[in-house]
């Protein structure tokens, strides 16, 4: 699907990696459109490629060829220190293993990310209490990540990775870790301030549960991206 006017453009878009049997095409030509309040998931088996495909729209790896434009800016092109700043203002990540620092507070994991930041924003603390509150957590704020419950560790990702409002929201595997009553909470929650943040949302998942609830699902299949029907 092309769109000029797209935030996020993801065109042709390929991996190979080079290995004793030869080479292995992961991603053959993949291609995306995304608009500020899209939420896509992607589905398919493992190995198949979605966690790579995220890594490359979140400039975390690079591709074999293709170019991804967001907001019309084009992150492949960028030096090292460019994508890192761009990685930092315009990406958020949520990961199946929350990567909380365990001698910080919650809300000092939450504010981690704005510390790259030159001039970090007057009201950064109040942004960051405001999103802790959203997720229920405002009474956990002074608490480190070992006293919380998996779910409680995952909602304190996901106010991470909105802390510094990004236009992008790459989710991967975000319930793998949790029961299935907490992963159904998480994935509403993920929906919903993504929604309210006005970013756009692109989950990679296993979980049919929670595919289901997306507006736009995808199959990453022999490479490619093959829209579901909702």
């Amino acid at each position: 699907m092309s769109d000029a006017s797209a935030d996020l453009r993801v065109t042709d878009l390929t991996k190979q990696f080079a290995g004793a049997a030869g080479t292995l095409d992961v991603l053959t030509g993949v291609d995306l459109t995304m608009r500020r309040g899209d939420a896509v998931v992607i589905t398919g088996p493992s190995g198949s490629g979605k966690s790579t495909l995220l890594y490359i729209i979140g400039v975390l790896d690079e591709p074999t060829s293709g170019e991804i434009n967001v907001d019309g800016l084009l992150p492949l092109s960028l030096s090292a220190a460019e994508q890192a700043r761009f990685r930092n203002e315009s990406v958020g990540f949520v990961f199946q293993d929350h990567h909380l620092l365990p001698q910080c507070t919650v809300l000092e994991n939450v504010l981690i990310p704005t510390l790259a930041n030159a001039k970090p924003s007057s009201g950064i603390e109040d942004r960051a209490r405001t999103l802790l509150d959203r997720v229920g957590l405002k009474d956990r704020i002074s608490h480190r990540p070992g006293q919380l419950s998996g779910g409680e560790r995952q909602r304190v990702g996901i106010c991470r990775a909105l802390i510094n409002e990004p236009l992008l929201l790459l989710a991967d595997e975000p319930t793998g870790n949790l029961d299935q009553h907490t992963a159904e909470s998480i994935g509403t929650l993920l929906l919903d301030v993504a929604s309210e943040q006005n970013t756009m949302l692109l989950c990679v998942t296993h979980s049919h549960e929670l595919a289901a609830r997306f507006s736009r699902r995808y199959e990453l299949t022999d490479g490619k991206l093959v829209e579901q029907e909702t």
